[in-house]
């Protein structure tokens, strides 16, 4: 049996917020998880190469690294130190732990326990009425998945997921495989967290990716910071907004929580960080209520007209208005609409606030908008980003240096898995281009996406699972619809580098395949391989494993996804050289040189250290759109009001945290120590409803399909959310969004607004 215990939620502990970010706690922490996990000489070697020009990508965040030549030596964070040390651990699951340890069993542990386990080492299936996983050979195990797959009535019954861990090369072939088998259904964690961005991008600039690079924040005269926690999500950044403070510019910070990174960084590589005050980031702290920050860029935008009326020519960038784009006439008289009562409403801020952020806007010639998931997890997300366009258009800070825009992407890889092809409606031109590389005619009828996906399990329209990398299971909305809906299967299998809940809800037939991690060493019949990713800022660059890999049965992601189809198609497929593909990866890079714009010449461009920057026709003043001009937008929403005795909840990470699986019990920075089931909520609203600090009570979502939706027993920690808010952990209130509660046009789960009341919690339940 293991020997690893699984934490409770009884020995609470909290302690004030910090004020402050990394520093040498920072720096302990990482190296106490790091030796925690495995030996001195495997940490050395990890942390030596991690995000270095000839050692691997860091697989914890998409924020970008320095140009070769001007990186550390230490090029990473706490959480990115955490987070491959997570993946280098020594611990190991044998067929031994399966055997112990029953289905159910492990159903009832917590997401800490499953991941501390270890990495897989082997194959393993359940059988149809078994409650245990068993070993499998990796002949017989693709074989199962295989037959499956062609014993469908319709392709379209086949869902193949992937998260951002995903290299290049491996999405590639994924895509390619997924097409050539004759299916769209390629659902990703984009469809979950910065889908709104993407359809807003799409639709205003052409293109659904940031326009800035690491210089442009370094040099902006202003950068907000809108809807994000750096100091836990992507620490790296505030190394980059401390660049921006040196070189004389400013912060902005919009969020409904206080995060310590925004008030005071102290970068943990430079003496001033270890032994001094630090560096003050945020020149502004705006505590908006969730889901108002449309109306903050509404009132912005107003106040901006309203200065160009008063001074005219002085304010507005009329010249790249008038060249550049279109709905210029249509935005501004829906602007002037806008009226001070719904904004203040809205946003929770007060009017003087506001227009302090619009004088700090009009003294800086350069702005960049930088957002995550606290815009794109709400009904109105789409809404709310394209008005950031508008306000970016209005003063010309789209498309020259130090401006533009900014979604800071979560998964190392999202970004590129995009580019690549995992998208379930990628653009005819791809597919056409996809289809004269290998001749054959990919499918037009776009897919279904990671919200479909689950609606077509639960309706029996789809029967077969391929999650690749990631844990569905967690990181998808209504939890207990979820997993109905994946029960329902015939199969479910999932590639992986560690045992997560995923694992745990199993169709009627279950595979774990276990897959090399981005630190080992991935040897092929064509020599050592390397794999390449693309940031949150369109580099791209090569990734090397270093470490030896956790098991001698280890098949490399790229392997799996060729055997499985080559096994699949036969014969009858279109001539795809699945063998050549996973002996050499270079030749799946020569493919993507062909079929993917931007990529051409690509082994030899990645091949330079540091690789090289997908160009952005934005910054060369042409926008992708059906007019070739940017697009100012009109933008409504209608803002949550909960009924009295409600608060709106957005749900976020702990520090000690990456994507759904927590490190530890603890939340550093915030305070909260040795729980997850914690509720953040404003004493004044505590003292509203009757409730006390360390109460236990249950969480319910209030949705008009009228389910009853509950979080069981969390402990209220009285905390200085924004007030009509509370906070509590994903993926623990997963539970609480309703799988129809989605952003308009892009689908994506609204876990940023959710509607709830508190009820007392009753012991024993």
């Amino acid at each position: 049996m293991s020997t690893i215990e699984d934490p409770t939620d009884d020995r609470l502990e909290v302690t004030p917020p910090k004020t402050w970010a990394t520093g040498l706690p920072a720096v302990t922490h990482a190296i106490q998880y790091s030796l925690g996990q495995t030996s001195v000489r495997r940490t050395a070697l990890t942390l030596l190469n991690i995000n270095q020009t000839k050692g691997f990508d860091c697989p914890g965040c998409a924020w970008p690294e320095p140009a070769a030549g001007q990186r550390h030596m230490n090029e990473y964070c706490e959480n990115g130190a955490k987070h491959i040390a997570d993946e280098a651990t020594s611990r190991r699951v044998s067929a031994d732990f399966f055997r112990e340890h029953s289905i159910r069993e492990l159903a009832q542990k917590s997401d800490y326990w499953l991941n501390q386990q270890g990495r897989l080492t082997e194959p393993m299936v359940k059988r149809p009425g078994s409650g245990h996983y068993e070993p499998i050979g990796w002949d017989d195990a693709i074989d199962l998945l295989a037959q499956e797959l062609r014993r469908l009535e319709s392709p379209d019954e086949a869902l193949f997921y992937t998260s951002g861990r995903l290299p290049n090369e491996a999405a590639f072939l994924l895509q390619l495989f997924a097409r050539a088998y004759g299916t769209n259904n390629l659902p990703d964690c984009s469809n979950m967290c910065h889908e709104s961005s993407g359809v807003a991008l799409q639709e205003t600039l052409g293109i659904g990716k940031g326009s800035v690079g690491l210089d442009d924040i370094h040099h902006a005269d202003l950068v907000f910071v809108v809807g994000q926690n750096p100091g836990t999500n992507h620490p790296r950044m505030l190394s980059a907004l401390e660049e921006t403070k040196r070189n004389g510019g400013h912060v902005v910070a919009v969020n409904p929580l206080p995060e310590a990174g925004l008030i005071r960084f102290k970068h943990p590589q430079k003496p001033r960080g270890l032994v001094g005050r630090g560096t003050p980031i945020a020149d502004q702290f705006l505590q908006i209520r969730p889901g108002g920050d449309l109306a903050l860029f509404q009132a912005l935008n107003m106040l901006l007209l309203e200065a160009e009326d008063a001074t005219p020519g002085t304010v507005l960038d009329h010249g790249f208005i008038e060249a550049s784009t279109t709905g210029f006439a249509e935005f501004a008289e829906h602007a002037r609409k806008v009226v001070w009562e719904d904004v203040l409403t809205a946003t929770g801020l007060t009017r003087e606030e506001i227009e302090e952020v619009h004088e700090r806007v009009l003294r800086s010639e350069s702005v960049i908008v930088c957002w995550a998931m606290g815009l794109t997890q709400h009904k109105h997300g789409v809404p709310t980003i394209r008005e950031v366009v508008n306000f970016l258009m209005l003063r010309g800070n789209i498309g020259r240096p130090r401006a533009g825009v900014c979604p800071v992407r979560g998964h190392s890889n999202v970004q590129g898995d995009r580019t690549m092809g995992i998208w379930e409606r990628m653009p005819q031109d791809f597919l056409d281009a996809l289809g004269r590389e290998f001749a054959f005619t990919p499918p037009a009828r776009h897919g279904w996406d990671s919200v479909d996906s689950i609606r077509a399990m639960r309706d029996g329209r789809a029967t077969f699972f391929l999650g690749v990398a990631g844990n569905f299971v967690r990181a998808a909305p209504d939890s207990e619809a979820t997993e109905q809906a994946m029960r329902r299967c015939r199969l479910t299998a999932h590639i992986s580098t560690k045992l997560n809940r995923s694992h745990t809800v199993c169709g009627e037939t279950a595979l774990i395949l276990p897959t090399l991690g981005r630190s080992d060493k991935d040897i092929q019949a064509g020599g050592e391989q390397f794999v390449t990713v693309e940031d949150s800022m369109s580099e791209v660059h090569a990734s090397r494993g270093r470490l030896e890999p956790a098991s001698g049965t280890l098949l490399s992601e790229v392997a799996i996804i060729s055997r499985l189809a080559r096994r699949t198609l036969g014969s009858t497929a279109p001539p795809i050289p699945w063998d050549e593909f996973e002996a050499d990866y270079g030749t799946i890079r020569d493919r993507i040189s062909r079929v993917v714009p931007g990529f051409e010449d690509f082994n030899e461009r990645v091949a330079v250290p540091g690789g090289f920057r997908l160009p952005n026709p934005v910054n060369h003043g042409t926008f992708p759109t059906t007019s070739g001009k940017a697009v100012f937008t009109c933008n409504t929403f209608e803002m949550l009001r909960p009924q009295k005795g409600h608060l709106v909840l957005q749900s976020l990470r702990s520090h000690d945290q990456w994507n759904t699986v927590p490190y530890a019990m603890n939340d550093r920075y915030r305070g909260i120590h040795n729980a997850r089931r914690i509720v953040l909520v404003n004493p004044v609203d505590l003292d509203a409803l009757g409730l006390a600090d360390r109460d236990h009570v249950d969480l319910v979502s209030v949705w008009r399909d009228g389910v009853e939706r509950r979080a069981r027993d969390f402990r209220l920690v009285a905390y200085p959310t924004a007030p009509g808010s509370a906070a509590a952990y994903y993926p623990e209130t997963n539970v609480l969004v309703p799988l129809d509660s989605v952003a308009d046009l892009s689908n994506t789960p609204t876990s940023k607004g959710i509607v709830i009341r508190l009820e007392p919690a009753v012991a024993g339940i």
